[in-house]
Protein backbone atom coordinates (compact mmCIF):
# COMPACT_ATOMS: atom_id res chain seq x y z
CA UNK A 1 0.00 0.00 0.00
CA UNK A 2 1.26 3.82 -1.06
CA UNK A 3 1.37 5.87 1.53
CA UNK A 4 -1.33 9.11 0.54
CA UNK A 5 0.33 11.83 -0.72
CA UNK A 6 -1.51 14.57 -2.36
CA UNK A 7 0.12 17.85 -3.93
CA UNK A 8 -0.79 21.39 -4.87
CA UNK A 9 1.53 23.04 -7.51
CA UNK A 10 0.63 26.58 -7.90
CA UNK A 11 3.03 28.65 -10.42
CA UNK A 12 3.89 32.02 -8.41
CA UNK A 13 2.93 34.06 -11.38
CA UNK A 14 -0.06 35.96 -10.05
CA UNK A 15 -2.67 35.84 -6.99
CA UNK A 16 -4.56 32.43 -5.83
CA UNK A 17 -7.77 32.82 -7.94
CA UNK A 18 -10.69 30.84 -7.18
CA UNK A 19 -10.15 27.55 -9.60
CA UNK A 20 -6.53 27.47 -8.06
CA UNK A 21 -8.21 27.40 -4.13
CA UNK A 22 -10.58 24.45 -5.52
CA UNK A 23 -8.15 22.47 -6.20
CA UNK A 24 -6.09 23.26 -3.35
CA UNK A 25 -8.76 22.57 -1.43
CA UNK A 26 -10.21 19.20 -3.26
CA UNK A 27 -6.30 18.12 -2.63
CA UNK A 28 -6.49 19.02 1.00
CA UNK A 29 -9.98 17.38 1.91
CA UNK A 30 -8.92 14.24 0.14
CA UNK A 31 -5.53 13.97 2.14
CA UNK A 32 -7.14 14.38 5.07
CA UNK A 33 -10.00 11.83 4.78
CA UNK A 34 -7.39 9.08 3.97
CA UNK A 35 -4.95 10.41 6.76
CA UNK A 36 -2.74 11.25 3.67
CA UNK A 37 -0.13 14.23 3.65
CA UNK A 38 -0.32 17.29 1.23
CA UNK A 39 2.89 18.65 -0.56
CA UNK A 40 2.77 22.39 -1.29
CA UNK A 41 5.46 22.58 -4.31
CA UNK A 42 5.70 26.22 -5.80
CA UNK A 43 6.01 25.60 -9.45
CA UNK A 44 8.56 28.79 -10.16
CA UNK A 45 10.39 27.95 -13.46
CA UNK A 46 9.18 30.99 -15.31
CA UNK A 47 11.45 33.18 -13.93
CA UNK A 48 10.32 35.98 -16.10
CA UNK A 49 6.75 35.96 -14.65
CA UNK A 50 7.52 35.02 -11.12
CA UNK A 51 7.50 37.20 -8.44
CA UNK A 52 8.21 36.74 -4.79
CA UNK A 53 5.03 39.30 -3.92
CA UNK A 54 2.92 36.10 -5.87
CA UNK A 55 4.62 33.30 -3.57
CA UNK A 56 3.56 35.00 -0.53
CA UNK A 57 0.21 35.98 -1.69
CA UNK A 58 -0.17 32.27 -2.51
CA UNK A 59 1.07 31.57 1.11
CA UNK A 60 -0.93 34.11 2.61
CA UNK A 61 -4.15 32.86 0.78
CA UNK A 62 -3.82 28.89 1.72
CA UNK A 63 -3.35 30.25 5.22
CA UNK A 64 -6.48 32.47 5.06
CA UNK A 65 -8.64 29.62 3.92
CA UNK A 66 -7.04 27.45 6.47
CA UNK A 67 -5.38 24.85 3.92
CA UNK A 68 -2.51 23.80 5.88
CA UNK A 69 0.27 21.84 4.04
CA UNK A 70 2.05 19.27 5.42
CA UNK A 71 5.19 19.26 3.34
CA UNK A 72 7.12 22.24 1.47
CA UNK A 73 6.78 24.68 0.47
CA UNK A 74 9.23 23.60 -1.94
CA UNK A 75 10.54 24.99 -5.08
CA UNK A 76 10.92 23.91 -8.55
CA UNK A 77 14.28 25.49 -9.35
CA UNK A 78 15.54 24.12 -6.34
CA UNK A 79 15.35 20.76 -7.96
CA UNK A 80 16.51 21.41 -11.56
CA UNK A 81 19.26 18.80 -11.29
CA UNK A 82 17.07 16.16 -10.64
CA UNK A 83 14.90 17.37 -13.98
CA UNK A 84 18.22 17.40 -15.78
CA UNK A 85 19.59 14.10 -14.97
CA UNK A 86 16.13 12.67 -15.58
CA UNK A 87 16.46 14.47 -19.03
CA UNK A 88 19.57 12.56 -19.54
CA UNK A 89 18.79 9.32 -18.52
CA UNK A 90 15.86 9.16 -21.23
CA UNK A 91 18.20 10.18 -23.78
CA UNK A 92 20.71 7.47 -22.66
CA UNK A 93 17.75 4.84 -22.42
CA UNK A 94 16.83 5.87 -26.31
CA UNK A 95 13.52 7.06 -25.25
CA UNK A 96 14.53 10.59 -25.89
CA UNK A 97 16.44 12.28 -29.18
CA UNK A 98 17.57 15.45 -29.85
CA UNK A 99 16.26 17.27 -32.49
CA UNK A 100 18.41 19.94 -34.80
CA UNK A 101 15.06 21.51 -36.48
CA UNK A 102 14.59 24.80 -36.34
CA UNK A 103 11.45 27.45 -35.58
CA UNK A 104 11.45 28.27 -39.75
CA UNK A 105 12.27 24.36 -40.36
CA UNK A 106 9.54 23.66 -38.60
CA UNK A 107 7.12 25.73 -39.27
CA UNK A 108 7.53 25.36 -43.32
CA UNK A 109 6.73 21.52 -42.74
CA UNK A 110 3.48 22.65 -40.68
CA UNK A 111 2.46 25.05 -43.75
CA UNK A 112 3.31 22.23 -46.39
CA UNK A 113 1.13 19.38 -44.03
CA UNK A 114 -1.67 22.56 -43.93
CA UNK A 115 -1.44 22.48 -47.63
CA UNK A 116 -1.89 19.08 -47.77
CA UNK A 117 -4.09 18.20 -45.54
CA UNK A 118 -1.90 16.37 -43.94
CA UNK A 119 -0.99 15.90 -40.00
CA UNK A 120 0.60 19.02 -38.56
CA UNK A 121 2.57 16.95 -35.82
CA UNK A 122 6.29 17.33 -36.27
CA UNK A 123 7.64 14.99 -39.09
CA UNK A 124 10.12 12.97 -37.17
CA UNK A 125 13.00 14.24 -38.89
CA UNK A 126 15.50 13.83 -36.60
CA UNK A 127 14.50 10.39 -34.65
CA UNK A 128 15.85 9.35 -38.08
CA UNK A 129 18.87 10.77 -38.01
CA UNK A 130 22.29 7.97 -38.33
CA UNK A 131 24.77 8.18 -35.85
CA UNK A 132 26.60 10.01 -38.31
CA UNK A 133 24.47 12.66 -39.02
CA UNK A 134 23.55 13.26 -35.49
CA UNK A 135 27.53 13.19 -34.62
CA UNK A 136 27.90 15.83 -37.67
CA UNK A 137 25.67 18.23 -36.53
CA UNK A 138 26.97 17.77 -32.57
CA UNK A 139 30.24 18.86 -34.14
CA UNK A 140 29.03 21.68 -35.72
CA UNK A 141 27.21 23.02 -32.43
CA UNK A 142 24.16 23.40 -33.54
CA UNK A 143 21.13 24.03 -31.13
CA UNK A 144 18.86 21.42 -30.29
CA UNK A 145 16.03 20.58 -28.14
CA UNK A 146 15.03 17.06 -26.69
CA UNK A 147 11.77 15.01 -27.81
CA UNK A 148 10.07 12.45 -26.32
CA UNK A 149 9.68 9.08 -28.50
CA UNK A 150 6.53 8.41 -28.98
CA UNK A 151 6.72 4.03 -28.52
CA UNK A 152 6.22 2.54 -32.20
CA UNK A 153 3.16 0.85 -31.06
CA UNK A 154 -0.41 0.30 -32.49
CA UNK A 155 -3.69 0.83 -30.59
CA UNK A 156 -4.82 2.85 -28.05
CA UNK A 157 -2.59 4.74 -25.57
CA UNK A 158 -4.67 5.28 -22.20
CA UNK A 159 -4.91 5.52 -18.18
CA UNK A 160 -7.61 5.57 -15.76
CA UNK A 161 -9.56 8.81 -14.85
CA UNK A 162 -10.87 8.87 -11.38
CA UNK A 163 -13.65 11.38 -12.61
CA UNK A 164 -14.25 10.85 -16.21
CA UNK A 165 -13.27 6.87 -16.20
CA UNK A 166 -10.87 5.44 -19.20
CA UNK A 167 -9.19 8.50 -21.23
CA UNK A 168 -7.14 7.13 -24.57
CA UNK A 169 -5.39 8.52 -27.45
CA UNK A 170 -4.20 6.59 -30.74
CA UNK A 171 -0.37 6.23 -30.58
CA UNK A 172 -0.60 7.19 -33.95
CA UNK A 173 -2.05 10.61 -33.36
CA UNK A 174 0.86 11.36 -30.63
CA UNK A 175 3.98 13.37 -31.33
CA UNK A 176 7.31 13.43 -30.37
CA UNK A 177 7.07 15.74 -27.46
CA UNK A 178 10.10 18.26 -26.97
CA UNK A 179 11.54 17.97 -22.93
CA UNK A 180 13.97 20.26 -23.14
CA UNK A 181 14.21 23.23 -24.69
CA UNK A 182 16.88 24.29 -26.78
CA UNK A 183 18.57 26.50 -23.88
CA UNK A 184 19.16 23.30 -21.81
CA UNK A 185 15.60 24.05 -19.71
CA UNK A 186 13.38 21.23 -19.13
CA UNK A 187 9.65 21.77 -20.04
CA UNK A 188 6.85 21.64 -17.28
CA UNK A 189 6.22 17.98 -18.32
CA UNK A 190 8.77 16.81 -17.38
CA UNK A 191 9.75 18.42 -14.69
CA UNK A 192 6.26 17.97 -13.48
CA UNK A 193 6.47 14.62 -13.47
CA UNK A 194 9.96 14.18 -11.76
CA UNK A 195 9.03 16.19 -8.80
CA UNK A 196 5.93 14.18 -8.17
CA UNK A 197 8.18 10.65 -8.27
CA UNK A 198 10.58 12.14 -5.97
CA UNK A 199 7.85 13.59 -3.76
CA UNK A 200 6.40 10.19 -3.95
CA UNK A 201 2.94 11.42 -4.88
CA UNK A 202 0.27 8.71 -5.19
CA UNK A 203 -2.80 10.80 -6.09
CA UNK A 204 -3.21 14.14 -8.95
CA UNK A 205 -6.12 15.57 -8.66
CA UNK A 206 -5.85 18.88 -10.65
CA UNK A 207 -8.01 20.64 -13.52
CA UNK A 208 -9.27 18.98 -16.96
CA UNK A 209 -7.03 21.55 -18.38
CA UNK A 210 -4.31 19.28 -17.80
CA UNK A 211 -5.20 16.77 -19.60
CA UNK A 212 -3.72 16.42 -23.11
CA UNK A 213 0.00 16.67 -20.43
CA UNK A 214 -1.32 13.47 -18.87
CA UNK A 215 -1.29 11.26 -21.62
CA UNK A 216 2.40 12.42 -22.49
CA UNK A 217 3.23 12.28 -18.61
CA UNK A 218 2.32 8.58 -18.47
CA UNK A 219 4.96 7.67 -21.05
CA UNK A 220 7.24 9.65 -18.71
CA UNK A 221 6.51 7.58 -15.99
CA UNK A 222 6.67 4.39 -17.54
CA UNK A 223 9.92 5.26 -19.31
CA UNK A 224 11.64 6.66 -15.92
CA UNK A 225 10.33 3.22 -14.36
CA UNK A 226 8.12 4.97 -11.98
CA UNK A 227 4.64 3.90 -10.43
CA UNK A 228 1.89 5.97 -12.05
CA UNK A 229 -0.21 8.09 -9.22
CA UNK A 230 -4.05 7.95 -9.49
CA UNK A 231 -5.01 10.51 -11.83
CA UNK A 232 -8.64 12.58 -10.76
CA UNK A 233 -9.30 15.77 -13.31
CA UNK A 234 -12.08 18.17 -12.45
CA UNK A 235 -14.02 19.43 -14.45
CA UNK A 236 -13.15 23.53 -15.15
CA UNK A 237 -14.46 26.65 -13.61
CA UNK A 238 -16.17 28.93 -16.52
CA UNK A 239 -17.64 32.15 -16.44
CA UNK A 240 -21.38 32.62 -17.16
CA UNK A 241 -19.78 32.81 -20.98
CA UNK A 242 -18.46 29.20 -20.49
CA UNK A 243 -14.73 31.27 -20.72
CA UNK A 244 -12.40 29.69 -18.24
CA UNK A 245 -11.88 31.37 -15.15
CA UNK A 246 -8.10 33.21 -15.04
CA UNK A 247 -6.24 35.99 -13.17
CA UNK A 248 -5.85 37.54 -16.51
CA UNK A 249 -9.21 37.52 -17.74
CA UNK A 250 -10.85 38.31 -15.06
CA UNK A 251 -9.08 40.61 -12.83
CA UNK A 252 -8.85 40.78 -9.08
CA UNK A 253 -12.65 39.11 -8.57
CA UNK A 254 -11.36 35.87 -9.47
CA UNK A 255 -8.52 36.29 -6.51
CA UNK A 256 -9.15 34.69 -3.15
CA UNK A 257 -7.08 37.35 -1.59
CA UNK A 258 -10.37 39.84 -3.02
CA UNK A 259 -12.98 37.87 -1.01
CA UNK A 260 -10.29 38.09 1.70
CA UNK A 261 -10.23 41.69 1.79
CA UNK A 262 -13.82 41.79 1.31
CA UNK A 263 -14.82 40.39 4.33
CA UNK A 264 -15.83 36.77 4.00
CA UNK A 265 -15.91 34.29 6.09
CA UNK A 266 -12.72 31.75 5.25
CA UNK A 267 -14.85 28.89 6.01
CA UNK A 268 -18.10 29.77 4.31
CA UNK A 269 -15.93 30.45 0.96
CA UNK A 270 -14.44 26.93 1.40
CA UNK A 271 -17.95 25.71 1.55
CA UNK A 272 -18.54 27.47 -1.78
CA UNK A 273 -15.79 26.46 -3.36
CA UNK A 274 -16.66 22.91 -2.82
CA UNK A 275 -19.89 23.16 -3.79
CA UNK A 276 -18.70 24.06 -7.44
CA UNK A 277 -18.16 21.17 -8.68
CA UNK A 278 -18.54 19.26 -5.97
CA UNK A 279 -22.02 17.67 -4.10
CA UNK A 280 -22.52 14.91 -1.48
CA UNK A 281 -25.77 13.43 -3.72
CA UNK A 282 -28.05 15.29 -1.32
CA UNK A 283 -29.51 18.22 -0.87
CA UNK A 284 -26.95 19.46 2.21
CA UNK A 285 -25.60 22.50 1.65
CA UNK A 286 -23.71 23.39 4.83
CA UNK A 287 -20.84 21.48 5.97
CA UNK A 288 -19.15 21.76 9.08
CA UNK A 289 -14.85 20.95 7.88
CA UNK A 290 -15.67 17.97 9.94
CA UNK A 291 -18.82 16.55 7.66
CA UNK A 292 -16.74 17.96 4.53
CA UNK A 293 -13.96 16.09 5.06
CA UNK A 294 -15.75 12.68 5.83
CA UNK A 295 -18.48 13.43 2.88
CA UNK A 296 -15.91 14.23 0.58
CA UNK A 297 -14.81 11.80 -2.23
CA UNK A 298 -13.88 11.88 -5.89
CA UNK A 299 -16.57 10.23 -7.35
CA UNK A 300 -19.20 12.98 -6.40
CA UNK A 301 -16.80 15.34 -8.50
CA UNK A 302 -18.63 16.65 -11.36
CA UNK A 303 -17.95 15.74 -15.44
CA UNK A 304 -19.36 19.01 -16.39
CA UNK A 305 -17.68 22.30 -15.89
CA UNK A 306 -18.53 24.62 -12.88
CA UNK A 307 -19.93 28.07 -13.35
CA UNK A 308 -19.04 31.01 -11.52
CA UNK A 309 -21.19 33.86 -11.67
CA UNK A 310 -18.90 36.83 -12.77
CA UNK A 311 -20.78 39.71 -11.69
CA UNK A 312 -18.08 42.87 -11.93
CA UNK A 313 -20.13 45.67 -12.45
CA UNK A 314 -22.90 44.58 -9.97
CA UNK A 315 -22.68 46.99 -6.64
CA UNK A 316 -25.01 44.53 -4.80
CA UNK A 317 -23.85 41.67 -6.18
CA UNK A 318 -19.82 41.92 -6.38
CA UNK A 319 -19.31 38.36 -6.83
CA UNK A 320 -21.15 35.10 -7.70
CA UNK A 321 -24.60 35.93 -5.38
CA UNK A 322 -24.31 32.14 -4.28
CA UNK A 323 -20.74 33.22 -2.48
CA UNK A 324 -22.92 35.63 -0.84
CA UNK A 325 -25.45 33.30 0.46
CA UNK A 326 -22.71 30.73 2.11
CA UNK A 327 -20.95 34.10 3.68
CA UNK A 328 -24.42 35.41 5.03
CA UNK A 329 -25.55 32.16 6.24
CA UNK A 330 -22.55 31.43 8.76
CA UNK A 331 -21.73 35.24 9.49
CA UNK A 332 -25.56 35.20 10.94
CA UNK A 333 -25.99 31.62 12.06
CA UNK A 334 -21.61 30.76 13.43
CA UNK A 335 -20.68 30.62 17.43
CA UNK A 336 -20.78 34.44 18.66
CA UNK A 337 -17.23 34.32 19.87
CA UNK A 338 -15.68 32.98 16.81
CA UNK A 339 -18.00 35.94 15.42
CA UNK A 340 -16.03 38.39 17.99
CA UNK A 341 -12.63 37.23 16.97
CA UNK A 342 -13.23 37.38 13.17
CA UNK A 343 -15.02 41.50 13.58
CA UNK A 344 -11.98 42.54 16.53
CA UNK A 345 -9.87 41.95 13.05
CA UNK A 346 -12.12 44.14 11.07
CA UNK A 347 -12.33 47.21 14.06
CA UNK A 348 -8.76 47.04 14.29
CA UNK A 349 -8.16 47.80 10.48
CA UNK A 350 -10.69 50.60 10.90
CA UNK A 351 -8.93 51.95 14.29
CA UNK A 352 -12.61 51.08 16.06
CA UNK A 353 -11.19 48.29 18.18
CA UNK A 354 -11.59 48.90 22.00
CA UNK A 355 -9.45 46.84 24.38
CA UNK A 356 -12.64 46.50 26.97
CA UNK A 357 -14.47 44.78 24.39
CA UNK A 358 -12.27 41.69 25.16
CA UNK A 359 -12.53 42.75 28.96
CA UNK A 360 -15.19 44.04 31.03
CA UNK A 361 -17.52 44.95 28.12
CA UNK A 362 -16.90 41.61 26.25
CA UNK A 363 -20.43 40.80 27.09
CA UNK A 364 -21.38 44.18 25.16
CA UNK A 365 -19.53 43.54 22.34
CA UNK A 366 -20.97 40.17 22.10
CA UNK A 367 -24.81 40.99 22.29
CA UNK A 368 -24.36 43.94 20.25
CA UNK A 369 -22.75 41.80 17.41
CA UNK A 370 -25.45 39.17 17.95
CA UNK A 371 -28.05 42.11 17.55
CA UNK A 372 -26.63 43.42 14.31
CA UNK A 373 -25.73 40.45 12.53
CA UNK A 374 -29.03 39.06 10.79
CA UNK A 375 -28.90 42.09 8.45
CA UNK A 376 -25.43 41.92 7.44
CA UNK A 377 -23.57 39.94 4.42
CA UNK A 378 -20.32 40.65 4.98
CA UNK A 379 -17.77 41.43 7.63
CA UNK A 380 -16.98 44.65 6.30
CA UNK A 381 -20.96 45.39 7.56
CA UNK A 382 -19.66 45.70 11.01
CA UNK A 383 -17.59 48.71 10.01
CA UNK A 384 -19.81 50.67 7.72
CA UNK A 385 -23.37 49.66 8.44
CA UNK A 386 -22.40 48.81 11.98
CA UNK A 387 -20.14 51.41 12.84
CA UNK A 388 -22.87 53.64 14.54
CA UNK A 389 -22.59 51.27 17.42
CA UNK A 390 -18.59 51.69 17.81
CA UNK A 391 -17.83 55.27 17.42
CA UNK A 392 -19.84 58.38 17.40
CA UNK A 393 -18.42 59.32 13.33
CA UNK A 394 -20.66 57.28 11.34
CA UNK A 395 -22.30 57.98 8.08
CA UNK A 396 -26.40 58.66 7.71
CA UNK A 397 -27.47 57.38 4.56
CA UNK A 398 -28.95 59.29 1.94
CA UNK A 399 -32.30 57.58 1.49
CA UNK A 400 -33.47 57.04 5.23
CA UNK A 401 -32.15 60.79 5.87
CA UNK A 402 -34.63 62.07 3.17
CA UNK A 403 -37.41 59.53 4.45
CA UNK A 404 -37.21 59.89 7.69
CA UNK A 405 -35.26 63.02 9.12
CA UNK A 406 -35.54 65.86 6.25
CA UNK A 407 -39.08 66.25 5.20
CA UNK A 408 -39.93 66.45 9.15
CA UNK A 409 -38.40 69.73 10.32
CA UNK A 410 -40.36 69.16 13.87
CA UNK A 411 -37.98 66.83 14.68
CA UNK A 412 -35.39 69.18 15.55
CA UNK A 413 -37.42 70.28 18.37
CA UNK A 414 -39.40 66.91 19.46
CA UNK A 415 -35.61 64.78 19.58
CA UNK A 416 -34.48 67.50 21.87
CA UNK A 417 -37.61 67.00 23.99
CA UNK A 418 -37.46 62.97 23.61
CA UNK A 419 -33.67 63.74 24.75
CA UNK A 420 -34.47 65.47 28.06
CA UNK A 421 -37.29 62.65 28.95
CA UNK A 422 -34.79 59.74 28.65
CA UNK A 423 -32.02 61.71 30.60
CA UNK A 424 -34.27 61.80 33.27
CA UNK A 425 -34.88 57.65 33.00
CA UNK A 426 -33.49 55.87 36.17
CA UNK A 427 -33.88 52.82 34.62
CA UNK A 428 -32.92 52.81 30.65
CA UNK A 429 -34.66 49.68 29.51
CA UNK A 430 -36.68 48.60 26.94
CA UNK A 431 -40.17 49.02 28.62
CA UNK A 432 -39.08 52.33 29.75
CA UNK A 433 -37.69 53.76 26.58
CA UNK A 434 -40.89 52.59 24.37
CA UNK A 435 -43.21 54.07 26.90
CA UNK A 436 -41.65 57.65 27.17
CA UNK A 437 -41.35 57.51 22.59
CA UNK A 438 -45.25 56.53 22.40
CA UNK A 439 -46.20 59.19 25.45
CA UNK A 440 -44.46 62.05 23.45
CA UNK A 441 -45.98 60.59 20.39
CA UNK A 442 -49.44 60.82 21.60
CA UNK A 443 -49.13 64.11 23.12
CA UNK A 444 -47.92 65.64 19.68
CA UNK A 445 -50.64 63.91 18.26
CA UNK A 446 -48.33 61.98 15.52
CA UNK A 447 -47.55 58.10 14.62
CA UNK A 448 -45.44 56.85 16.54
CA UNK A 449 -43.31 55.99 13.65
CA UNK A 450 -42.07 59.19 12.92
CA UNK A 451 -40.14 59.32 16.32
CA UNK A 452 -39.39 55.77 16.10
CA UNK A 453 -37.93 55.99 12.58
CA UNK A 454 -36.47 59.30 12.71
CA UNK A 455 -34.68 58.08 16.26
CA UNK A 456 -33.14 55.24 13.87
CA UNK A 457 -31.81 56.86 11.16
CA UNK A 458 -30.23 59.60 13.74
CA UNK A 459 -28.76 57.13 15.94
CA UNK A 460 -27.89 54.66 13.02
CA UNK A 461 -27.48 56.02 10.12
CA UNK A 462 -29.73 53.48 8.51
CA UNK A 463 -33.40 52.82 7.18
CA UNK A 464 -33.70 49.25 8.40
CA UNK A 465 -32.35 47.31 11.19
CA UNK A 466 -33.16 46.15 14.87
CA UNK A 467 -35.87 46.80 17.23
CA UNK A 468 -35.25 50.41 18.00
CA UNK A 469 -35.53 49.73 21.25
CA UNK A 470 -33.32 47.27 21.40
CA UNK A 471 -30.66 49.85 19.48
CA UNK A 472 -31.42 52.03 22.38
CA UNK A 473 -30.51 50.39 25.35
CA UNK A 474 -27.26 48.50 23.66
CA UNK A 475 -26.30 52.56 22.58
CA UNK A 476 -26.47 53.42 26.16
CA UNK A 477 -28.69 56.47 27.58
CA UNK A 478 -25.79 58.56 27.27
CA UNK A 479 -25.04 58.47 23.60
CA UNK A 480 -28.80 58.22 22.76
CA UNK A 481 -29.15 61.38 24.58
CA UNK A 482 -26.39 63.00 22.77
CA UNK A 483 -27.30 62.24 19.20
CA UNK A 484 -31.12 63.14 19.71
CA UNK A 485 -29.76 66.50 21.15
CA UNK A 486 -27.58 66.83 17.63
CA UNK A 487 -30.31 66.73 15.38
CA UNK A 488 -29.97 70.30 14.02
CA UNK A 489 -26.45 68.87 12.26
CA UNK A 490 -28.52 66.92 10.11
CA UNK A 491 -30.61 69.61 8.27
CA UNK A 492 -27.27 71.24 8.29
Amino acid sequence: MRETRLRFPPSPTGYLHIGGARTALYNWLYAKKHGGKLILRIEDTDEDRSTEESIQGILDSLEWLGIDYDEGPYFQTEFAKDHIDAAQTLLTKGVAYKCFCTREELETKREAALAKKGHLGYDRTCRCLTAEQLKEKEAAGLPFVLRFKIPERTGLHSYNDEILGRIQVDYKEMDDFVIVRSNGKPLYLLCNVVDDIRDRISHVIRGQDHMTNTLKQVLLYEALDAPLPIFAHMPLTLDTKKAKISKRSHGEIVAVQFYRDKGFIPWAFNNFLALLGWSAGNDQEFFSKEELIEQFSLERINKSSAIFNYRKNDPKFFTDPKAIYFNEHYLRTMDIKALGELVRVELELDNLWDDSYAGDREEWYLSTLDLIRDRFHTLKDFTTLGRAYFADDFTVEEKPLKKNILKNESLKEWFPELANRYEQLSDFNLEETERVARELASELDIKPGILINGMRTAVTGQLAGPSMFDILVTLGQDKIVARLRNIHLLFA
